[in-house]
């Protein structure tokens, strides 16, 4: 609770204050700001389960391990902001604030206890990014992704919100833990039909929100229009958030229909189809930009699969695989992105050609951007191998041996598209358009630098995550 205060309170502060003629102040102020909402959040640790606003938001440590992952990506995203301040960017205080408040829609999402606060936090955090989206009004993709971005959001918030309608009129009631009993012990059969109706458009509402297919269309158009600083952030916080509320969702207010084998086969097939649509979608990009898009559909469907084998509750092997590898995505992510803006700002190019050299002109970028990929794709002694493996330890643990073999199978398919970048970097050589070193200043250094140890710190020391919930 204290994150969202101070978020909000923050996030007003700088959008009146604006410091629009010291831009080059709010780059430090924003990683000041949330730097002290990181370490404020973590206050609230084993303190127990504590209700505001009458139970409908609970802070317990599901929602603060969540939250410092939300708060810890978007504070090693800052840096890649740094561009904007120097091309004197008349609306970057507002774009910091929508940042800021889009974390306390995501806060939201990872401590709701009430179906009103679920709607709440997705709009917070969606409407944002609608506008972030389109926040480079001279690029006509930017306009576009915007567009298709708030129209297909807005046709799936009103699924997500008929779902819970239905929900409501055959329960009578938003608090999850209420309506699990109502699931429970029908008091009237005859509504029974209309609850597994709002459970099925719920799942289409939220399954759109973390790209998950069939729902994940918009996906590849938008990362690619989005600017990238932007596109990271969709990725990643966006992602994390869904998923925890996702897990919420399930744990707490349908358990008793998964028993009943009503949500889970429909939950099984979308993370099939999600996992091949993903990988095999990346796998025919040429844009480094459409192939993170496809890479975040697919690694959609590996945190799909913890949902699959949930225990029952948010602690546990599941609950646990779905934390550490929303952590090891986000932190390689974030490295993944950040590389490919700086390249793109100073080449051009959003290509894999645009990569040829960068290990002889920047061998930093050349280095991060090769950590991360690995991780990506699951190799050993990395943060995305461990997240991979606890995923899927918790599906075998619940009988799904055939769903993690078609996962690894389409992990070994993601090997050759993670290897494209790493192959134009170290294998081939500059050209005109390549040649001059990238630009990178010393926040952007020390950003990478840090993400790169934090995916091999994940990698060799998974217990310092691993079982916290």
């Amino acid at each position: 609770m204290n994150s969202i205060i101070l978020l909000s309170v923050l996030g007003l502060g700088n959008l009146f204050l604006g410091f629009r003629r010291s831009n080059r102040l709010l780059l430090p102020v924003m990683m000041l700001i949330l730097g002290l909402v990181l370490t404020v959040n973590f206050i609230d640790w084993n303190e127990g389960a504590q209700p505001f606003f009458n139970g409908m938001l609970t802070i317990d440590n599901f929602s603060v391990a969540f939250t410092g992952i939300v708060l810890l990506t978007a504070l090693v995203l800052v840096p890649f902001s740094q561009k904007y301040v120097l091309d004197g960017e008349s609306n970057l205080a507002e774009y910091y604030s929508l940042l800021l408040f889009s974390l306390v829609g995501a806060i939201m999402l990872v401590s709701y206890n009430h179906l009103l606060m679920l709607f709440l936090g997705i709009e917070i955090l969606s409407v944002a990014m609608y506008v972030l989206a389109g926040s480079d009004k001279r690029n006509l993709r930017s306009n576009e992704a915007a567009l298709k971005y708030f129209l297909m959001g807005a046709f799936f918030t009103g699924i997500l919100l008929f779902g819970m309608a239905l929900v409501y009129g055959a329960t009578g009631t938003f608090v999850l833990s209420e309506i699990s009993f109502a699931v429970q012990n029908p008091v009237n059969a005859s509504l029974t039909p209309m609850l597994y109706i709002g459970m099925l458009l719920m799942l289409i509402g939220i399954g759109f929100k973390v790209s998950a297919a069939p729902f994940h269309f918009w996906t590849p158009d938008v990362y690619e229009g989005t600017p990238t600083f932007f596109a990271a952030f969709m990725s990643t916080v966006v992602k994390t958030a869904g998923f925890a509320a996702f897990l919420k969702l399930l744990v707490q207010a349908f358990p008793a229909a998964n028993a009943q084998g009503i949500w889970l086969p429909t939950l099984t097939a979308m993370c099939v189809l999600t996992l091949l649509i993903g990988n095999v979608g990346a796998v025919a990009q040429t844009s480094i930009k459409r192939m993170l898009a496809y890479s975040s559909i697919s690694h959609a469907g590996y945190l799909m699969i913890a949902l699959v084998a949930y225990n029952g509750q948010l602690e546990g092997a599941s609950a646990n695989g779905i934390l550490f590898y929303s952590l090891a995505y986000s932190v390689a992510t974030v490295a993944a992105f950040g590389v490919v803006k700086l390249v793109a700002d100073a080449r051009q190019r959003e290509d894999y050609n645009g990569l040829n050299g960068l290990a002889k002109t920047n061998p930093l970028l050349a280095f991060s951007l090769t950590v991360s990929m690995l991780s990506l794709a699951g190799i050993p002694l990395t943060g995305g191998f461990f997240g991979k493996f606890f995923v899927f330890s918790a599906a075998v643990e619940n009988g799904y041996i055939g769903l993690v073999v078609f996962a690894v199978l389409m992990s070994m398919v993601s090997i050759y598209y993670y290897l494209r970048p790493i192959i134009a970097m170290y294998m081939r050589d500059t050209d005109a358009t390549t040649e001059s070193p990238v630009p990178v200043s010393t926040f952007q250094a020390g950003a990478l630098l840090l993400l790169a140890a934090l995916t091999v710190l994940l990698g060799v020391l998974p217990g310092l995550v691993a079982g916290v919930l």
